[in-house]
């Protein structure tokens, strides 16, 4: 009987110890991600082995403060949805920066000179993007993407600085006015605005040339100058801002417009009271992938919470935020957003982080092949 008894007893005890050594082994780090930690902390980034390491630091800090990439409408819903996940962090302050360049160089002023303490995360402006790199905490965020200790798609971020995260995107479409033109007569294709029915302002051309630009990672510098030159040969309408000429377009001013956002053309098609805008996606389809860069300022009261924040931003739910909000820029990276619902099979040129501190460049190049048009009032 004590024999059968003790059997039991180092049974049970076996199968406890198993167990918990089990349990052990599933909570550690994989081997991999321990040589990532290491290869990154040698290069002299910062690596956390696992997300509840973030969350136990942010619950210390219990604040976040935020200058972010995104239009007002999109801070409160965020602050929401971000104190319903992480209900512990109960003070969040998210302050907007004025669009014009202006404005953020005066940012970029007062970071470098140590006066934007108090400030966690921050917009990096493209056009001068390089300038917020040594005053950005250097976390390997790729890295923790990848080995799926932060939610985010590696994609959204920046590769080689590995520390600063897109979440929008913009999708130039054709927008058109099908009162004045039906969609079987729509080009199809982006050459199709070259034929000679579409010769003596048929057409409106923006005198900066973002949507064209789109086209040089999928065709290159020289075919996308060469499709420039001819596009300006056609005797275009020459206009400027995107919004403005798809409103346009939208009363009928002007039958078509070689590109504008997706997230523009809907927002006008709201408010189109006739109903006769709409629009075409050609292909190659431009996407913009880095509007903006958002990173970790190295001067951060509060970086375990600001990691969550960027993760939360570039979640399933915070891109259905940015979605109705933005409106509809959600990344196309984000399975669920907008955009990759209306490009999901198309080919795309995609502007990506590689392209982003050459595009003023493209313009450059684009506008001289342009002729250097006057914008007609």
């Amino acid at each position: 009987m004590r024999i059968a008894v003790l059997k039991k007893i180092v049974v049970s005890f076996t199968f406890l110890f198993l167990s918990m050594l089990a349990a052990t082994h599933a909570g550690a780090a994989s081997p991999s991600l321990l040589q990532a930690k290491k290869a990154a902390e040698d290069k002299g980034y910062i690596f956390f082995a696992s997300h509840a390491e973030i969350v136990a630091g942010a619950k210390k800090e219990g604040k976040l403060r935020v200058r972010p990439d995104l239009e007002p409408p999109n801070f409160q819903p965020l602050i929401n949805g971000f104190k319903q996940r992480y209900p512990f962090i109960t003070d969040i302050h998210v302050e907007e920066i004025h669009g014009s360049p202006e404005a953020h160089q005066k940012v970029l002023l007062e970071i470098k000179s140590g006066q934007a303490k108090g400030s966690d995360i921050t917009f990096a402006y493209l056009d001068f993007i390089d300038e917020y790199i040594p005053y950005l905490m250097k976390h390997d965020i790729v890295g923790m993407a990848k080995h799926g200790v932060l939610k985010i798609d590696p994609r959204m971020v920046h590769p080689g600085e590995k520390n600063m995260v897109s979440v929008t995107s913009s999708l130039t479409v054709v927008p058109y006015n099908r009162k004045l033109i039906s969609e079987d007569k729509v080009p199809a294709k982006w050459e199709d605005f070259l034929k000679p029915e579409f010769k003596g302002k048929k057409f409106v051309l923006d005198a900066r040339p973002v949507q064209v630009a789109g086209l040089v990672p999928a065709w290159g510098l020289e075919r996308t100058l060469d499709f420039a030159r001819k596009l300006a040969a056609q005797q275009p309408v020459w206009g400027r801002g995107a919004t403005r000429v798809t409103t346009a377009v939208a009363v009928g001013e002007y039958s078509l417009y070689v590109g504008s956002n997706f997230g523009s053309i809907h927002r006008v098609m709201r408010k189109d009271p006739t109903g006769n805008l709409n629009y075409k996606i050609i292909e190659p389809a431009p996407v913009r992938v880095v509007n903006g860069a958002i990173g970790i300022l190295n001067t951060a009261d509060h970086p375990y919470a600001a990691l969550l924040w960027l993760e939360f931003l570039a979640s399933p739910e915070g891109q259905e935020i940015i979605d109705k909000y933005e409106p509809l820029r959600g990344s196309v990276f984000s399975p669920g957003s907008a955009i990759a619902q209306v490009t999901r099979g198309k080919e795309l040129s995609v502007v990506g982080w590689d392209h982003v501190t050459k595009f003023d460049e493209y313009l450059a190049q684009i506008v001289k092949a342009f002729g250097f048009p006057k914008v007609d009032k």
